[in-house]
């Protein structure tokens, strides 16, 4: 049997052919307790969901509430899935699906950022070429000395990506990332 027909736990393997998966931001709002991520997160490994980014923090320290952020991909009905069984868990107190709300308000998609942290290592024009690039990227230097830069940049993750891709060559030697903060646009609230 071919691996890809297999049948595994996974909600994508019920889905039509036609139905292709698409990439979603969700945010969650849950109680900061104990125990709560896990709880999550085991929503998803249970299941054979994937988890592309995951961003968490206390956001109402008052409340002690934290909102989880989670980039996902999946059809439709997987989606819908997912944010059905979040809402399922006693500490969750608000799902929702940002790239739904983006689109119904017009926007395109929620505003989404990320932080990458980036070590470059190296000498001679190397080290020259990874400054100027850095510089053309709008990242900023964090630390230095005679034998590595690091680098501190936001954006987009398309941003990010190109960025790993272009100092890969020039000595990028680790890297730090944040994962997906993402909000919606407009005065409405989450």
């Amino acid at each position: 049997m071919n691996a890809h027909l297999q049948p595994t736990g996974s909600a994508y393997f019920i889905a039509k052919e036609t139905q292709k998966p698409e990439r979603h931001t969700l945010s969650v709002l849950v109680d900061n307790e104990p125990g709560v991520l896990a709880r999550v997160i085991g929503l998803f490994s249970g299941r054979g969901y994937n988890i592309e980014s995951l961003t968490v923090s206390e956001t109402e320290h008052e409340q002690h509430l934290s909102r989880i952020t989670i980039v996902t991909r999946g059809t439709a009905h997987v989606l819908e899935q997912i944010k059905t069984q979040l809402e399922r868990i006693v500490p969750v107190h608000r799902v929702v699906d940002l790239t739904v709300r983006a689109e119904e308000l017009g926007k395109g998609s929620p505003l989404e950022r990320e932080l990458v942290l980036a070590k470059v290592t190296g000498t001679g024009e190397a080290r020259v070429e990874a400054l100027r690039l850095a510089d053309a990227f709008r990242a900023k230097v964090i630390d230095a000395n005679t034998e590595h830069f690091i680098f501190e940049l936001t954006g987009k993750t398309s941003k990010i990506d190109q960025f790993i891709a272009i100092m890969k060559p020039l000595g990028l030697a680790e890297i730090c990332r944040t994962g997906v903060a993402a909000m919606n646009r407009g005065a409405q609230g989450m």
